[in-house]
């Protein structure tokens, strides 16, 4: 399957705004016409508002990230979005890869994701095993992200460790009229948005093409990605709203690849030729939901596809087509103290996997043929009581199934020709309780205790032809924690203690052996989540958010109370911004006192570092905005993330560095 991205996404997109460009101008020249907004992506905040209100409500760690959090930022990765985020473990690799974890999840994969579901919408871009590619979420088009931790992510039909993450993007109502954006700066970088809105009659729609290009701030790291996501909307009655959603992405990545620790610190810029390695994708995403509302509720259902080809030189030419389906429902409910939501959500996929001899990143002699099928499925229902006006109750349960399949048509290491099937069943149920006082207006106290429940996917189950025996990833949490706002403090406080058994842990093996994945025993993950806004005037604020993370073996047989490696056990972030938003100066800060552990036997640890950048923005007209993104500004060299090993060394090839010194610009334009 290869997608002509370029083509179907200017097909989308004339069919899209032509319609309803009439109504738009009026709407686009009233929005540019007030010299107070912000020149971002969307004019209204009605979504953003609503998310917000549904996070307040949750009795544990929630966070709405608005696009203009990060606007004077050059968007190349959910890094980028979110930074202020407090919890969200993120750390560049190269490109758009990034390792993204909350709460410790899917801690040791050093590729693709685990424990947490990434959605587009509140569709799951995950495929059915529950892998997935966070590169195929674009932060550079979306209206607002919300965060939902740990268990609090069960509206999502979530009940990973890690919990959910959603991208939302505007609609012809929100963001009429056109948007421009383009980024430029170091390492040839180059980066453009050009998104279009329109509302008419009972319908709107809402479309946008980015693109991206950069030499990477390593050798052999070079990326390129055309992307094109739009929707469409329609009042088919009073109660009743369609809409429909399209998404495509041609992504190209070299992969640099690990370094030992002596280069990291001395040539951070060195890339790994071997193999010329890559992360070839192209995809395409179609869903479409209806909404039912009615007195005191509504019914959202939808329907979804995702079609993805995986290009993917490493240690052999990964060769992948798949096909993924699914349906989904919500049902939420209210009357007078009483709450209710329930909802359900089927996946099927189809994977047809191929490997082939690596021949500097072409094809050789196929080694390895398999289809694979998979099923995850849940149903959930979270019910809330407010016994009087400043207490709600809340209890609920996700039911969670899951099916994974492979029959292995041919393997060279078998000695060709082969029909080998492997498969595996789980299924699980996740009970959730909490408690959410609220003394004041705006001060919130919560608590909650929860289970949550992974099941292993195709990349931790097919080491061998008939799968590996793994166990399900247990835990229960529990968590405490306020947020609020007080004159000019603003803050977001959580703490949490996981105790796991099985937990799905991975190591590195060797530069022509995939990671191996086991269950560990027991293990503990617990730490704090804190962010703090400080509104000192109208023209300086202070923003920051810290992270404390302690996660380690629990009377391990092996590893005794060893700390768990890759996540640093302090992060920190602060931003200071001097001016408004005619003229600002925010200068910022990541500071990691002492780095992660890089083995399970905790017999290397690497150093800590501080990254210091600075953003700057201006408004030099109505409806036009200039930005500055500089990063690392000291150069600094350092560790920023790890593939575990069982022991390591400096001579271990498992280390990839911080982001080397960068200046970004670019201009925000609406009319």
């Amino acid at each position: 399957m290869k997608i002509s991205t370029l083509a179907l996404g200017t097909a989308l997109f004339a069919c899209a705004a032509p319609a309803l460009a009439e109504e738009a101008e009026s709407a686009a020249a009233d929005a540019a016409a007030d010299p107070e907004d912000r020149t971002i992506i969307v004019t209204g905040s009605r979504s953003s508002d609503e998310a917000e209100e549904r996070a307040d409500a949750t009795p544990g760690g929630t966070d709405v990230v608005t696009y203009v959090d990060y606007a004077d930022k050059s968007l190349v990765s959910l890094r980028d979005a979110l930074a202020y985020s407090p919890g969200v473990y993120l750390q560049p690799r190269y490109g758009q890869e990034v390792r993204i974890s909350i709460r410790g999840s899917g801690l040791s994969r050093g590729f693709h994701m685990r424990g947490l579901t990434l959605l587009q919408d509140g569709v799951p871009i995950n495929l059915a095993d529950d892998n997935g590619d966070f590169q195929e979420l674009e932060p550079i088009f979306f209206d607002y992200l919300e965060v939902y931790r740990g268990a609090n992510a069960l509206r999502f039909g979530s009940g990973t460790l890690g919990g959910a993450v959603n991208g939302v993007t505007p609609t012809g109502e929100t963001a009429p009229g056109l948007y421009l954006r383009g980024d430029a700066g170091s390492f040839d970088t180059y980066r453009g948005l050009v998104s279009y809105g329109a509302q008419g009659g009972p319908g709107d729609a809402w479309a946008a093409v980015s693109y991206d290009s950069s030499d990477g701030d390593r050798q052999h790291a070079k990326r390129e990605s055309l992307r094109f996501h739009g929707n469409v909307g329609i009042q088919i009655a009073d109660n009743i709203e369609n809409r429909s959603y399209a998404s495509v992405n041609r992504i190209d990545q070299e992969i640099p690849g690990s370094l030992d620790l002596a280069t990291v610190l001395t040539a951070p810029e060195t890339g790994n030729f071997a193999g010329d390695q890559a992360r070839d994708i192209d995809s395409i995403r179609l869903q479409n939901r209806t909404r039912f509302s009615f007195d005191g509720g509504q019914l959202d259902a939808g329907v979804f596809v995702n079609a993805k080809s995986l290009y993917h030189p490493i240690f052999q030419v990964v060769d992948q087509e798949s096909i993924d389906r699914g349906v989904y429902a919500r049902f939420d409910y209210a009357s007078g103290p009483f709450e209710l939501t329930l909802g359900g959500e089927a996946r099927f996929g189809d994977v047809n996997s191929k490997r082939f001899v690596n021949i500097d990143g072409e094809r050789g002699a196929k080694t390895f043929d398999a289809e694979q099928e998979a099923r995850t499925a849940n149903l959930y229902a979270e019910a809330r009581l407010r016994p009087v006006e400043q207490l709600q109750l809340i209890a609920g349960g996700i039911y969670a199934d899951g099916m994974r399949r492979q029959r292995q048509t041919f393997n060279s290491f078998a000695g060709g020709a082969t029909d080998v099937t492997g498969e595996a069943g789980f299924d699980a149920f996740s009970p959730k309780l909490g408690v959410l006082f609220e003394p004041g207006p705006d001060v919130q106290f919560f608590a909650n205790y929860s289970r949550s429940v992974e099941f292993p996917g195709f990349v931790e189950l097919a080491q061998v032809a008939s799968f590996v025996n793994l166990d399900l990833q247990i835990a229960w949490t529990a968590e405490v924690g306020a947020r609020g706002r007080i004159g000019i403090a603003e803050w977001d406080f959580a703490a949490y203690r996981a105790e796991i058994e099985g937990e799905l842990l991975q190591f590195n093996v060797g530069p022509d052996i995939p990671a191996s994945t086991f269950n560990a025993d027991e293990t503990l993950h617990q730490g704090i989540e804190a962010a703090l806004t400080l509104d000192l005037t109208d023209w300086l604020r202070v923003r920051q958010v810290y992270q404390y993370s302690d996660f380690r073996f629990r009377d391990d047989a092996q590893y005794g109370d060893n700390r768990l490696p890759v996540v640093p056990e302090h992060v920190y972030r602060g931003e200071v911004r001097l001016g408004t938003d005619a003229l600002h100066v925010a200068p910022n800060v990541e500071w990691v006192p002492d780095g992660a552990w890089a083995d399970y036997s905790n017999t290397l640890k690497t150093d800590g570092y501080a990254l210091v950048g600075v953003t700057v923005g201006a408004g030099v007209a109505p409806g036009i905005d200039l930005f500055l993104d500089a990063r690392n500004l000291l150069d600094e060299k350092a560790v920023g993330d790890i593939s575990a090993a069982i022991t390591a060394s400096p001579a271990s090839v498992i280390f990839y560095p911080v982001e080397r010194r960068a200046v970004f610009g670019g201009v925000r334009a609406r009319f």
